[in-house]
């Protein structure tokens, strides 16, 4: 009985440490995304694009916007050069992070010119840093107004 209860001991501890150890990557994560957010509404183009990896990927709300990160800085140039590209603020985040804390994927409800919108992302971590290697901007569409939205598209 005595090894049951040392197992169990033994499992609480495991479960505790791996949930501390989580927080603290949400935290770290929270921190990257805020400050990638930040920096397009402040138009740190060199700072926007330190974040992401060589091989990201922005889904952008157009059909035809799926941009690697040359591409994307491409197009992000003339809206950061102006002094303020967009600012969108998370109201909501949720984040699950890989058993070995090494891959960390997000959605957040977020507040942009566009009205609501939704992006999600992942994130991995490279030799010790997290960098975000895919986003998906959303434009969110109610139910019951999209077969308005399908008429509007198809004009």
């Amino acid at each position: 009985m005595f090894k049951f209860y040392v197992n169990v001991l033994f499992l609480l501890v495991i479960c505790f440490a791996g949930s501390v150890a989580a927080q603290k990557e949400n935290t770290l994560l929270d921190n990257l995304v805020n400050q990638w957010h930040s920096d397009a509404a402040l138009a740190k183009l060199d700072s926007y694009f330190s974040v992401v990896t060589d091989n990201f990927i922005f889904l952008g709300t157009a059909p035809g916007e799926r941009w690697n990160k040359t591409d994307f800085k491409s197009f992000c140039k003339p809206y950061f050069d102006k002094g303020k590209a967009w600012d969108f603020s998370s109201s909501n985040r949720l984040w699950v992070v890989s058993a070995d804390l090494k891959t960390a994927w997000f959605d957040e409800d977020l507040d942009t010119w566009m009205g609501g919108c939704r992006g999600s992302g992942i994130c991995v971590l490279e030799a010790g840093t997290w960098k975000i290697a895919y986003y998906n901007l959303t434009v969110l569409i109610e139910n019951e107004k999209i077969k308005q939205f399908i008429q509007l598209r198809k004009q």
